[in-house]
């Protein structure tokens, strides 16, 4: 994490997660943006979670992110119950909006990595058609399989000669946070992991009732409406999640935190100490909770004077 970035945060079974908002998540996109640098932001679920506890490469992909936002509601909720109180989440389809407004209204060049051609287009259709003054600079729904060494440094040229500052990255987790992890320091742009905001902006899948995102019932119409992708997935990570994170709220059992660099994580380790008071039915509102992991040449180039 950036050490100028100072967001409060925690360890959730080893993996960071900051405490931030969407006015303080998008001002600092904006500043990174502005100085032209090369910065990764990942939108965390339980998926992130699961995949960090799973694997330590992977947890250290997430831990070194310049920016870890809780999407999902189960880390607003763990945030709360490992001290702090005032956590919200911060979720990447309506965080999408709000960079694509600013950067419209700042005129920020932005980019467009991830789906498929099909998605694509009607995600720049409807981005253009909702923000007009918005510079769209680079867009391409890469293939599905890893491109070789050339194809990558064509895509890394192209995506810096565009000029775009934003790069809006659709890959679906774990995918995406390797991907962006690999090109921090080569890709002159910030890069944000937003999954499924591809999809939900261009209209291909619905999203859940905002009752039902409050109520971090979220998972449970992905999982009816996607039930062949989303089912196995929330068979192995939910209710591990649940049971894990229960130890550690009790204080139980502790995560390796070695890769964490959040710059006020010390206070962790009182907060586990303190949570050993609370009961333990606490920790069951995250049962049912939204565990979703949002998850060739480029379709479309700048023409001149764009």
């Amino acid at each position: 994490m950036d050490p100028s970035c100072v967001v409060e945060s925690r360890s959730i079974l080893g993996m960071r997660a900051d405490a931030t908002s969407y006015p303080a998540a998008s001002s600092q996109v904006l500043a990174w943006a502005r100085a032209r640098e090369s910065r990764y932001v990942a939108v965390a679920t339980v998926n992130n979670v699961m995949e960090a506890y799973d694997s330590p490469a992977f947890r250290a992909i997430m831990n070194d992110a310049d920016l870890v936002t809780p999407d999902g509601m189960p880390l607003v909720w763990g945030l709360r119950l490992l001290g702090i109180r005032g956590a919200a989440r911060v979720y990447g389809p309506d965080l999408t909006p709000c960079l694509l407004e600013a950067a419209a209204r700042q005129r920020i060049p932005v980019g467009f990595y991830g789906a498929t051609d099909a998605v694509l287009e009607k995600l720049l259709r409807a981005v253009r058609s909702r923000y007009p003054a918005l510079r769209i600079a680079y867009a391409w729904a890469p293939p599905f399989r890893a491109p070789s060494r050339d194809e990558d440094l064509a895509t890394t040229a192209l995506i810096n000669d565009s000029g775009a500052r934003i790069l809006f990255v659709g890959l679906s987790t774990p995918k995406q946070e390797r991907w962006m992890a690999a090109h921090r320091g080569r890709v002159e742009a910030v890069m944000l992991g937003v999954g499924a905001a591809f999809d939900f902006l261009a209209g291909t899948k619905r999203q859940a009732p905002r009752w039902m995102m409050r109520a971090g019932l979220e998972w449970l119409f992905r999982l009816a409406s996607e039930p062949r992708r989303l089912a196995l997935r929330y068979l192995k990570h939910n209710p591990r999640f649940l049971v894990l994170f229960l130890t550690q709220l009790c204080g139980w059992r502790s995560f390796d935190e070695s890769n964490t660099r959040s710059v006020q994580h010390a206070n962790s380790r009182q907060a586990r100490v303190d949570a050993r008071a609370r009961p333990i039915a606490t920790g069951l509102v995250l049962a049912g909770a939204d565990a979703a992991g949002l998850m060739a040449a480029p379709l479309w180039r700048p023409r001149s004077g764009s």
